[in-house]
């Protein structure tokens, strides 16, 4: 497959073979993994995918996830309402907290540091134990750390979850961590263990990898767009509020404090959504969020 012959807001899709059919045996399972992530390893690499916004948007996904694991009602845009809006002091609630700490956990590279920002519940003392009982091949910690979080903690769904993202991350040299293991595993296949969370995490890297990959196409192309209408953006300090489009989930017209004002923000979110490069994610006429 040659990539340099990819259009800028085109990338390489991941093959159908990885995807079409069930293998049986766990080298197949094993090979297709394998296969998955080095195709999105490549694909991540590339300079045109907003790798930050790509996280950030994994981020409320995984979030959802997990709340929904723990038996709440609460959706992507109950999480977004939950934290946009935050003034000092206020509780996001517990939905609002899970969503926190994906925030937190894809913002800074994988460290004991990082993981104890994201999930302050955990002592760092125990958080750097469980990194250092995990070895073998990326896929293979990912269920040792599956097995072991889930262990000590039942009902932890966010921490197993983060932890086998952040060992995937630094099995593969990513200094960063994709939520991807919430988007292939079912809440059941965290109570399993052995050989078969070993096949299960297999499974679940190739059906992550493409919801991924489609995350990424769409937002590579939206995203190309805004690259280039950003120059045509005449308002003073519209280069730093590119910016946090580029970078953020959503994007609150408050947020935008280079552009001066309050009514110069909602003017300058109107006018993306004009120019078809933003989307308008709420569906209010107040409390408005914005978003690539």
């Amino acid at each position: 497959m040659t990539y340099a012959a990819d259009s800028f807001d085109r990338l390489p899709r991941l093959p159908a073979w990885v995807t079409a059919g069930r293998p049986k045996t766990p080298e197949d399972v094993a090979f297709l993994s394998g296969a998955a992530l080095s195709h999105l390893h490549l694909v991540l690499a590339r300079p045109d995918v907003p790798q930050d916004l790509l996280r950030a948007r994994l981020a409320l996904r995984a979030a959802e996830v997990c709340v929904t694991h723990s038996g709440r009602t609460e959706r992507a845009v109950d999480l977004r309402d939950a934290v946009a809006f935050l003034l000092p002091g206020d509780s996001p609630g517990p939905a609002g907290e899970v969503y926190q700490s994906w925030r937190c956990a894809v913002e800074r590279p994988v460290s004991v540091k990082a993981l104890h920002r994201a999930l302050p519940h955990l002592e760092p003392e125990q958080i750097a134990v469980w990194l250092d009982a995990v070895r073998g091949a990326p896929v293979a910690r990912v269920a040792s750390i599956l097995e072991v979080v889930f262990k000590e903690r039942p009902r932890d769904y966010g921490a197993a979850l983060i932890f086998a993202d952040a060992v995937l991350a630094q099995a593969l040299g990513w200094s960063l961590l994709f939520p991807m293991l919430s988007l292939g595993l079912r809440r059941a296949d965290l109570r399993l263990d052995g050989d078969d969370l070993l096949r299960t995490a297999h499974r679940a890297i190739v059906k992550a990898t493409s919801q991924v990959m489609q995350e990424a196409v769409q937002l590579t192309r939206r995203t190309s767009k805004l690259r280039a209408i950003a120059p045509k953006l005449r308002a003073k300090g519209a280069d730093a509020a590119v910016e946090l489009f580029l970078s953020c989930d959503a994007v609150a017209p408050m947020d935008l404090t280079s552009l001066g004002s309050k009514r110069a923000a909602r003017r300058f979110c109107d006018r993306l959504v004009e120019l078809g490069a933003a989307r308008e994610l709420t569906g209010r006429d107040t409390f408005r969020l914005y978003g690539v």
